[in-house]
């Protein structure tokens, strides 16, 4: 099974499983699970989701035990892309192709389903059958990642560079916190739901996980630059009109690709050990060429 064929069965996986959990019948709020399943729903590479369960299945877990670590994952992710995208963030208007959730539903409402969103995921955790110890660490790797140390604090990190120039030190914390934060707590989730602690495992695990995300991040700022936008499913230059500072400030396209490819081997190299490392080695490639 190519590595494609295997992320489209981890996310059809993932998104059954999120499907039982964002339905209502109560009327009074449909609209908010309507709202959470607009986005939820929608589609994308769910490469968070099928990193838990990728790590979690090298290291021995079952895919039915991991998976409630996964969604959780996916929830907190939709989360962000939500608040992301409202107008007093980043103010887009697309997203995977289609209008972003403020544009559908509604600032207010946009806000909130993000809200329940974040907050579920932590329900879900504690809804998975697994130990109560990795239950509690789960939670606070993900909290973590997701709060003011990891993905918010990169937020504002990242709000606070518009209209102005900042270094390459910053501008590789900014992403190592917005985007490379979830990408490594979805790891560390994997290794939880296989019952898996030691130190070596976690920091080379942690070490791909970084490159990873750091290469995921360059490769977005490249296209985000030259790519085409029927197939990113979103706007071209968006990071340019907004005055951010991206990896093309301090390079070009062609020397930004050949870092993402030195962090790319970096990563397969960290994972080399570990038998059965074959997915996730595909992943780091996939993800260099990727074009969407």
């Amino acid at each position: 099974m190519d590595i494609k064929t295997k992320l489209l069965a981890s996310a059809e996986k993932v998104e059954n499983f999120l499907s039982h959990l964002l339905t209502t019948d109560d009327k009074d709020i449909i609209s908010l699970y309507a709202s959470m399943r607009y986005s939820t729903m929608a589609g994308g590479k769910r490469i968070r989701p099928f990193l838990t369960l990728s790590v979690a299945e090298m290291l021995g877990a079952r895919a039915q035990d991991a998976v409630y670590f996964a969604a959780a994952v996916e929830m907190v992710h939709t989360y962000s892309l939500i608040h992301d995208d409202l107008p007093s963030m980043d103010n887009d208007t697309l997203r995977r192709g289609k209008p972003t959730n403020h544009v559908v539903y509604g600032e207010a409402t946009a806000t909130l389903a993000g809200d329940a969103l974040l907050t579920g995921a932590f329900e879900l955790i504690c809804a998975a059958p697994l130990p109560d110890k990795a239950k509690l660490e789960a939670v606070r790797t993900l909290s973590e990642a997701a709060g003011a140390e990891g993905m918010v604090g990169g937020q504002i990190m990242d709000l606070a560079a518009e209209e102005k120039e900042i270094s390459l030190e910053t501008l590789l914390k900014t992403h190592s916190l917005k985007t490379g934060a979830m990408i490594t707590a979805s790891v560390r989730l994997g290794m939880l739901a296989a019952g898996v602690t030691d130190e070596e495992t976690l920091h080379a695990l942690t070490a791909y996980a970084r490159y990873l995300g750091l290469a995921f991040q360059i490769v977005d700022d490249v296209l985000d630059a030259v790519g085409d936008e029927q197939t990113l499913g979103k706007p071209i230059g968006s990071d340019s009109e907004q005055g951010k500072t991206t990896f093309l400030h301090f390079f070009t396209p062609e020397e930004a690709m050949q870092y993402a490819e030195r962090l790319t081997e970096s990563a397969k190299a960290a994972i080399a050990p570990f038998a059965g490392n074959e997915t996730l080695t595909d992943l780091a490639d996939y993800l260099l060429a990727r074009r969407a």
